[in-house]
């Protein structure tokens, strides 16, 4: 379980995306295997909107200064949304049921 810099709601990680900062910029992290901290972040221009304004990044990955976010608007997580940015919460959930 992790939670979401932008509506700081609580899911599962493989419901979030991974967001690192490199170079003064932020990365998706979609393997989740770069260095350093990492920022979760559901996918879907509500979540990005409301991390950035909150300015939740540089507190998250605790790093100085702003950080480049462009990365993140290019990223197909980001430009492909549908929802029109409804949390991703919204739609139904299914328990995982042990098969034994």
């Amino acid at each position: 379980m992790r939670t979401c810099v932008g509506c700081r709601k609580r899911d599962l990680t493989g419901e979030l995306l991974r967001v690192v900062a490199a170079d003064g910029r932020l990365v998706v992290d979609e393997r989740r295997r770069l260095p350093g901290r990492g920022a979760w972040l559901h996918p879907g221009t509500g979540c990005l909107a409301k991390a950035e304004r909150k300015r939740a990044f540089p507190r998250a990955l605790r790093v100085q200064g702003a950080l480049e976010a462009a990365g993140l608007h290019d990223h197909a997580a980001f430009a492909a949304d549908d929802d029109s940015g409804t949390h991703p919460g919204s739609r139904e959930t299914r328990k995982q049921v042990d098969p034994s």
